[in-house]
């Protein structure tokens, strides 16, 4: 979905760009009730998310649905350290329509030719 591609080439731009409150704006409500500001957001992310906030490269995988029916995208990730993940990304529809980020799992790839 171009949604899912936006929202979250946004939120990457922004990690990359240093901008905690435009990449906290894609973040969906539960994202905000636990990290209440955009410090604190951006400080979980730089603890436990270093592929998706400085990543090498990305490319989007297929979106979808989890076992418990969320949407998701996937997107691969080198990360700065070298390495391939999966990150597997739910994503929340909005009243207004729009859509947000409600989590993401990063899942380390098996590396490939080797």
């Amino acid at each position: 979905k171009a949604a899912f591609r936006d929202v979250i080439t946004g939120q990457i731009e922004a990690f990359r760009a240093e901008n905690g409150s435009r990449a906290y704006s894609y973040a969906a409500p539960m994202i905000r009730q636990i990290f209440p500001n955009p410090d604190l957001f951006m400080n979980m992310v730089r603890q436990g998310y270093q592929p998706v906030y400085r990543p090498q490269s990305f490319k989007f995988g297929e979106a979808g649905f989890s076992a418990s029916g969320r949407p998701i995208q996937r997107v691969t990730v080198v990360g700065p350290d070298g390495l391939t993940y999966e990150a597997i990304y739910t994503m929340e529809r909005q009243p207004d329509g729009s859509w947000l980020i409600n989590g993401c799992a990063l899942v380390r790839a098996p590396d490939l030719g080797a």
